[in-house]
């Protein structure tokens, strides 16, 4: 039995999202913080000096999640909460890092900074090994039909080839 589709009436409108009043969203409002050192210094007392921060830090950490990666995402937060700039956001990340790895050191956890020259990205390698795959698979396909042209070289160099004559017909044909 085949369900009959019914209209969704309650679904977003096509560029509704471009219809709120300018300055309705937090960035699109002037920054808190304007500097870089006014970043820095927030985001380093807040990762410092609480204690929960810390522990799930380390949590996070230990799970193998890169510092860049979590440093990305906490700037990128304050800029969607309207505490500063992107600009101002990327340029705190080496020291939002650095204080992350503080933090990880006096923990005593093992951490991967996502900055040392790791193994390219598992869909590269993947990526790399499908075309490597489909290569020699081409080339294995190349020997055989090679092979199998060699076989029919040589079946017809050791056969000679009957030749028949045909006594032409119809019209056109010569009188003999």
């Amino acid at each position: 039995m085949v369900e009959e589709r019914k209209p969704r009436f309650d679904a977003p409108i096509p560029g509704m999202s471009l219809t709120h009043e300018l300055g309705a969203r937090p960035w699109q409002q002037p920054a808190q913080f304007v500097t870089v050192d006014e970043v820095v210094d927030h985001y380093t007392s807040r990762m410092m000096n609480n204690d929960e921060f810390a522990d799930q830090l380390v949590d996070v950490m230990e799970m193998g999640i890169p510092l860049t990666t979590i440093a990305n995402t906490i700037q990128l937060a304050g800029v969607m909460e309207g505490k500063h700039s992107v600009d101002t956001g990327l340029l705190s990340l080496p020291i939002i890092i650095e204080t992350m790895m503080l933090i990880g050191d006096s923990a005593g956890v093992k951490y991967n900074t996502g900055m040392e020259d790791a193994p390219k990205s598992s869909s590269e390698t993947m990526a790399r090994r499908n075309v490597e795959k489909l290569y020699q698979d081409d080339m294995k396909k190349e020997n055989k039909d090679n092979e199998v042209m060699n076989d029919i070289i040589e079946e017809e160099q050791t056969v000679e080839p009957v030749v028949e004559e045909e006594e032409p017909m119809g019209l056109m044909q010569r009188r003999s």
